[in-house]
């Protein structure tokens, strides 16, 4: 299987300087998602733990549950990937009633949705007992540089990571896409059946799409590096799921579902904060 990334020359100028080397750069290629044969979607992704993206997709997009998910057959071709997903009946019969083709660049996650039904579907509900202290929000952000070997390489890939009290992140994946690192992050932890009462932990921006996928996953908490849209955190807040943006090691801020960040001094009220 192809590597997730190679050296290209190139020319650095800098402070009157001109250093001629390499650098090494993510790849990029086009994996095709095939349910039963039929295409589903084209993504532009990083070359690795593709059958985590097959799951982690099919479940985050509703197309199939894991039960459902039968065999995976990843195929090299000459101009790409195939990954060749078989499913039972059930699924199929979804996914001839809803088909999506998507191609476009990493940074689109709704490319070839073929109605505005199907882009705003609803979220699916997130419930759950989880409450984390400010200090192990910023323990879980504080984490993540230490799983984004692709990124310290290539300064060209997101990550996706799952943290859990008492365990920090227990799975990440990298991608040059943002919903690529989720749906691989997904699919990891359902192919090991891991608990999803934790918090997801992204280095990207938070738009409705990804919410979307948080909820299938079934994760009550989500923290991310950047901010999210007006629309994700209306459709976080629908559902149930606790959006953490703008987080760091040092500061956050939540946006909706606060009952589970306990405060820092419980006899004192929280102050707003520019």
């Amino acid at each position: 299987m192809m590597k997730a990334h190679r050296p290209l020359p190139r020319s650095a100028f800098g402070q009157g300087l001109v250093l001629h080397g390499l650098r090494e750069l993510p790849e990029e290629v086009a994996v095709a998602l095939s349910f039963n044969g039929s295409t589903q979607a084209v993504m532009m992704a990083t070359p690795g733990d593709l059958e985590d993206f097959a799951v982690g997709f099919a479940l985050t997009e509703g197309l199939a549950s894991p039960d459902e998910i039968e065999e995976i057959h990843v195929e090299a071709l000459a101009q790409g990937i195939d990954v060749q997903i078989r499913v039972g009946a059930g699924a199929e019969a979804r996914l001839a009633a809803r088909r999506r083709h998507m191609a476009g660049p990493v940074g689109c996650g709704l490319c070839g949705i073929d109605s505005i039904d199907a882009a705003l579907r609803a979220p699916c509900r997130v419930a759950g007992d989880l409450r984390l202290t400010p200090a192990q929000v910023q323990q879980a952000v504080a984490a993540l540089p230490g799983y984004q070997a692709l990124h310290d390489t290539t300064r060209a890939a997101h990550c996706a990571a799952f943290w859990t009290p008492g365990h920090g992140i227990v799975a990440a994946r990298e991608d040059v896409g943002r919903h690529n690192a989720l749906d691989k992050l997904a699919g990891a932890l359902v192919r090991a059946d891991a608990s999803r009462d934790g918090a997801v932990v992204l280095t990207s921006r938070v738009s409705i799409d990804m919410v979307q996928k948080v909820t299938a996953l079934g994760a009550p908490v989500l923290i991310a590096v950047s901010a999210p849209t007006a629309a994700a955190v209306d459709m976080a807040d629908a559902a149930g799921l606790t959006l953490i943006a703008l987080a760091r090691p040092d500061r956050f801020e939540v946006f909706t579902r606060p009952e589970r960040v306990l405060p820092p001094d419980p006899s004192k009220e929280s102050r707003d904060v520019a």
